[in-house]
């Protein structure tokens, strides 16, 4: 075991116990230890929900491009990113259960369904997708286990082709279902917006794409000449995204700051200007677009590329606190916060600072996907390198 392996397995093992602490306190105590209040309901794990449910979606569209549309240059990947789309969707799912008031309760949606809640449409697209991956990674691990006839294995391409046809407009659906699930809440004027299902779809691209490509340029097994070549194609997929997405972020925020007037342009300025506003300008901006724009336009070495992609991935997350939390620190009639006045704690207050219960709990999701990651490299035939592709041929 090489020393950069020891700091990383102690790094992970860090992460596991904090995280197992967290989940522990989160099942035997409730949500009493985290930072809500009775005006701000949602926080970091409803960021941390929409972040892992964009890079999974970002995975399977990127897997799709292959059963699909047969993009063989990235055909090398396309099992991987199924994959890491199956991980984070389960990182996502138990997220947002941490996040329920009654965990036990969330089989309800199933059998007592609320068929005008845009909530419970996106856990049964959840559900079929979650069973769609699961279908395809069978049919496209399965020829590298068993001793398939050319026949099978043309039968499985076409069942493959067939998911991931149905898979497309299913994962569009599910994300661009979350950007409608915040764009219809007409009382916050910070999400009340047409142009949110798109924003979420393309960030969906960006940050899945990202991760792909921080993954495959860290632990790809033969870093050579046709490595080299699928990475810097994957670069020039993700500086598309991230360009097209920051275009959509300037729509989105340079319309209200025009006028400045209203309570949109007052949360607009709130994220640019406000207490928090190193999140947008340096987490975001410098080390999410600036850095990432300069790395894969006049580097697009290997190294640069995997260095750009792995901010615009961590930092993608800056971009979902900002989408969540903003939303909801400001009253919906101007002086409530000053109406009432809790005289024993903080329980009426739009103040929020995520506790470090819920970054424990969120450090607990993280370990644990990224033992199921370890695991699936490790024993899964994931990582097609150029040989078995073309013996597979």
């Amino acid at each position: 075991m090489t020393r950069n392996t020891k700091i990383l397995w102690a790094l992970w093992i860090i992460l596991a116990l904090m995280g197992g602490i967290g989940i522990f306190e989160r099942l035997t105590m409730g949500e009493r230890l985290a930072a809500y209040t009775s005006y701000v309901p949602w926080g970091m794990w409803v960021a941390a929900y929409i972040y892992f449910i964009g890079l999974s979606a970002g995975a399977f569209l990127l897997s799709s491009l292959v059963y699909v549309f047969g993009v063989h240059k990235l055909e090398r990947i396309a099992k991987l990113a199924l994959f890491v789309a199956a991980i984070t969707l389960v990182m996502s799912l138990l997220t947002i259960w941490f996040d329920l008031g009654h965990m036990e309760r969330n089989y309800e949606v199933f059998t007592r369904p609320q068929f005008h809640s845009m909530m419970a449409w996106m856990v049964w697209l959840y559900s079929a997708y979650f069973a769609l991956l699961l279908g395809e990674l069978y049919y496209a691990l399965r020829r590298d286990v068993k001793n398939l006839s050319p026949r099978e294995i043309q039968e499985d391409d076409r069942k493959l082709k067939r998911l991931a046809t149905i898979g497309i407009p299913l994962a569009i659906a599910f994300h661009g279902g979350v950007g409608a699930l915040f764009g219809t809440v007409s009382s916050r004027p910070f999400w009340h917006s047409s142009i949110y299902p798109i924003m979420f779809l393309v960030g969906a691209l960006l940050s899945g794409g990202a991760l792909m490509t921080f993954i495959v340029s860290v632990i790809w097994p033969e870093k050579d000449e046709a490595w080299l070549d699928l990475l810097q194609f994957l670069g020039k997929i993700v500086l598309g995204f991230l360009l097209f997405d920051l275009l959509l972020e300037w729509a989105e925020y340079s319309i209200p700051l025009w006028y400045g007037v209203g309570p949109e342009a007052d949360l607009v300025k709130f994220v640019l200007f406000g207490p928090f506003w190193y999140v947008h300008w340096i987490v975001h901006i410098l080390f999410g677009v600036a850095i990432p724009v300069y790395l894969l336009t006049w580097k697009r070495d290997a190294r640069s590329i995997g260095i750009a992609s792995a901010l615009v991935a961590v930092t993608f997350f800056a971009i979902r606190l900002n989408l969540v939390i903003p939303g909801l620190v400001t009253p919906e009639l101007r002086g409530l916060e000053h109406a009432y006045v809790d005289p024993i704690g903080n329980r009426l207050s739009y103040h929020y600072i995520p506790s470090f219960f819920e970054w424990q709990v969120l450090m607990g999701v993280v370990a644990l996907g990224l033992a199921l990651f370890y695991f699936g490299q490790r024993y899964l035939p994931l990582m097609q390198t150029l040989n078995n592709r073309e013996v597979s041929k």
